[in-house]
């Protein structure tokens, strides 16, 4: 009769500690050390768009992007509108419907995620 507790320690316990250590906001996991409350277009959103769009999405590779083009604020304000339905969030997240992006690479990290969805929910201002 003792399983049943020493189940629930090994897999119920530390689900309810990691679970604890994180916080809900705007319906997205917010990790540790990820700040979403004040994202900024340049601080924020253009790096993550420099290290995972840009080698496609850029000026340089119109081409390859099949003409869809990130750089730059106004560049994007096609991809932003609509908030949690737009298409910038619906690529990042993987939104059943949308093509996702990074497209035949892994998902960007939790963190860079969270970031374009609070930037694009808070209005995608060129701050």
């Amino acid at each position: 009769m003792k399983q049943p507790h020493f189940i629930f320690i090994l897999v119920l316990l530390p689900a309810f500690f990691i679970s604890s250590c994180t916080s809900l906001k705007k319906d997205q996991l917010i990790l540790p050390g990820c700040d979403t409350a004040n994202t900024s277009y340049a601080r924020d959103i253009v790096p993550i768009l420099q290290n995972n769009c840009y080698t496609c999405h850029s000026e340089q590779n119109k081409v390859e992007s099949g003409g869809i083009i990130l750089e730059g604020h106004d560049a994007l304000a096609f991809w932003t509108g609509g908030g949690a339905n737009s298409i910038l969030v619906g690529v990042a997240t993987h939104k059943p419907g949308f093509i996702p992006m990074p497209y035949l690479e892994p998902k960007l990290d939790t963190c860079s995620i969270n970031k374009i969805v609070a930037w694009v929910l808070a209005g995608a201002a060129n701050n």
